[in-house]
């Protein structure tokens, strides 16, 4: 039975070793699932390995990849690890998946994270990194209409909202 010493494990805090884990796919293995991606990918940034956080990019996100500001924020950064806090889809059979995570790694000597729900989706039958996903919200509604500044103020002072609570100098 062998033993693994930390340096031999894999940046992406899966447990497993480089080898048994991210290895083959920054190797240029295919990933098998949206999530293993997500994890190589994180762990291109720790070994500096830009030709695959190149080639794991979709298409459309190949056209703004920068190696130079990858390169930058990779040799810049210590890496933490990787906190994988959901998926959707993106098992071995599916066509597209998101991944949310937390990525965890010190820069100016400041620990930081980078919270993203990142999508991802099939090229040529590969996992590629499509993009962040960005969650639709919904618009605030006011559910009683708004007080103009000469109408009387709710607090209930008798006094117009704009000379009670209408622009900071409240009569409290």
């Amino acid at each position: 039975m062998s033993t693994s010493t930390p340096s031999d494990l894999c940046p992406c805090h899966s447990g497993k070793t480089l080898d048994d884990c991210c290895g083959p796919l920054l190797g240029g293995a295919p990933a098998p699932t949206a999530e293993s991606l997500m994890r190589s990918r994180y762990s291109a940034y720790a070994k500096r390995n830009y030709l695959h956080l190149r080639r794991t990019l979709s298409t459309e996100q190949q056209a703004d990849f920068s190696e130079k500001d990858a390169r930058t924020w990779a040799e810049s950064s210590e890496w933490l690890g990787l906190e994988v806090t959901a998926t959707q889809g993106g098992g071995p059979d599916a066509q597209e998946g998101t991944v949310d995570f937390v990525a965890h790694f010190r820069s100016n000597g400041e620990t930081r994270k980078h919270v993203e729900k990142a999508g991802f989706g099939r090229e040529d039958g590969r996992w590629v990194y499509v993009g962040q996903v960005v969650e639709k919200t919904t618009p605030v509604r006011r559910a009683e209409p708004k007080v103009g500044r000469n109408d009387p103020c709710p607090c209930g002072s008798g006094k117009k909202y704009k000379k009670c609570h209408g622009t900071g100098t409240s009569a409290a």
